[in-house]
């Protein structure tokens, strides 16, 4: 597909996706979630404001890391419109995740850890878990694997 001009104020679907890397089906996808918009010609067909090509790498980007499509769409919500955010937007806009992220870090380094002799105490079936989980006390707060959900279990 070729490139659109460099002064292009609008693209296509197939210009957005080529230039992001993203499948058509998914810029589709994304604008049913309300997580970026188009304008319709009078044919019908879709046409973009450059400015989605910042959002759809924020998209992209976030959900890598693992936040929802929900907070996400929340905090595009929080941009102007039919402007390329700013570093400052950005910088705003990351800092709300940073607890989120640094207690998904904390998370995945217990797990990364704890790997090779548990599998978050969910399985409850192993014989190696009475050591993590004596008596099953996990087994009281829920279903599934609870130590990486919650803080580890009190020490034995």
């Amino acid at each position: 597909m070729e490139n659109p001009p460099w002064d292009a104020h609008e693209l296509t679907v197939g210009q957005v996706a080529a230039r992001s890397g993203v499948a058509v089906s998914a810029l589709h996808f994304y604008e049913k979630k309300g997580l970026i918009g188009s304008r319709r010609t009078v044919g019908n067909q879709r046409r973009y404001a450059r400015d989605v090509l910042r959002r759809v790498a924020f998209i992209r980007v976030s959900q890598r890391v693992g936040i929802p499509l929900n907070d996400i769409r929340d905090a595009l919500a929080e941009l102007p419109e039919e402007r390329t955010p700013t570093p400052r937007d950005w910088a705003r806009l990351s800092s709300a995740w940073r607890g989120e992220l640094d207690v998904r870090i904390e998370q995945l380094q217990r797990l990364r850890n704890d790997l090779i002799g548990c599998i978050g105490c969910g399985c409850l079936s192993l014989h190696h878990c009475r050591l993590a989980n004596p008596a099953d006390r996990l087994g009281a707060l829920g279903p599934g694997p609870r130590r990486l959900l919650t803080d580890p279990p009190p020490a034995s």
